[in-house]
């Protein structure tokens, strides 16, 4: 059974990890961490968990993470770079659900994240947490940098068509929807059910900090810069991403053929049936990404539509994915779970 510690449990991503990792055959959850909330039972909290998880909240304090075969951080960022060295030292792996670790420009990640990076020199160590396209480095890798919720929808989305080289790579577009949960659990005016609520708008359209990650992994598949305009937008829906991507082809091919051959051993993307839209209802509390490819009109223009649970696929759930790998476990256990309806 692994041992497993959860950095900052009492936020969106953390009580995430913790509906999963209760119920996975092959880990046990011994630590789970938060400051405001340390001496509390976690199922008093979070009553959901009663019967499933009899922990008390702790101070994150590094002599019981030490105890563990894995510490997740499901912490704000900054947070995991000033204590993924010493558990790595001690032979912990660690998995960061924050962005600590996944911009590889040290230089860039500061100018984003508005702070000096504690532990640069772990950069380079770190694989980025993306299954679909790293599954043989995260299976021996002690550091994953597990992706944003935006990247994961939009390289999803982008990757059999930059993999074969068909579309313009100066003209990419993500238009991008999210739930408010994405936002995180901290009271914040603009994430408040009666300020999104019958609402909907665009945000950081000059630039938001997911956009250098999505840039990052496309050009490492693409093998070259990448042009993309990237604006995020937020919904009043609780969870979901819906990545609306367009691309402009550059000879011709059948964009279906391609992604259904593209995907079709990877047990969470699932390429839909030609003239479907993909909804975000329908992959909601599951660890699954629908796609669904369209040609408007027959031109020259594709367009993909690329849905994921931000907390699921888009965090916890990849990051249980990505354990499982680590571990040699059968990559889809513990998440073989049937997206919630209605």
């Amino acid at each position: 059974m692994i041992q497993a510690g959860i950095v900052g449990g009492t936020g969106y991503t953390g009580v995430e990890l913790l509906r999963i990792l209760v119920l996975h055959p092959n880990v046990k959850v011994t630590v789970v961490t938060s400051r405001a909330d340390a001496g509390q039972r976690v199922d008093k909290l979070y009553p959901s968990l009663r019967g499933l998880c009899d922990l008390v909240f702790t101070p994150p304090e590094l002599k019981q993470l030490l105890e563990c075969q894995v510490v997740f951080f499901a912490t704000p960022n900054g947070t995991a770079m000033t204590m993924a060295a010493d558990l790595l030292k001690s032979g912990v792996k660690v998995i960061d659900l924050s962005a600590d670790f996944r911009i590889k420009n040290v230089v860039e990640w500061e100018k984003w994240y508005g702070m000096p990076h504690a532990s640069p020199d772990l950069i380079a160590e770190a694989v980025y947490g993306l299954p679909e396209i790293n599954r043989e480095q995260i299976k021996q890798a002690n550091l994953i940098a597990c992706p944003g919720c935006y990247p994961t929808a939009v390289q999803l989305g982008f990757l059999p068509l930059l993999k074969h080289a068909t579309v313009n790579l100066d003209t990419l577009i993500a238009d991008v929807k999210s739930g408010t949960s994405g936002a995180g659990r901290k009271a914040e005016i603009a994430s408040l059910q009666s300020e999104a609520g019958e609402s909907f708008k665009a945000y950081a359209v000059t630039g938001h900090r997911h956009l250098p990650e999505i840039r990052q992994g496309l050009q490492n598949v693409a093998g070259q810069p990448i042009g993309l305009t990237f604006v995020p937008h937020l919904t009043p829906m609780i969870r979901g991403i819906h990545a609306t991507l367009y691309a402009q082809l550059s000879g011709d091919l059948d964009l279906q053929e391609l992604f259904e051959q593209y995907y079709n051993h990877e047990r969470f993307v699932d390429v839909l049936p030609v003239g479907s839209h993909a909804d975000t209802r329908n992959v909601r509390g599951s660890n699954r990404c629908q796609i669904a490819v369209h040609q408007p009109q027959a031109g020259n223009t594709v367009v993909i539509l690329s849905v994921i649970d931000n907390l699921v696929k888009g965090a916890s759930g990849q990051a249980v994915q990505a354990l499982n790998l680590m571990f040699a476990l059968p990559e889809a256990q513990g998440l073989e779970t049937v997206a919630l309806y209605p």
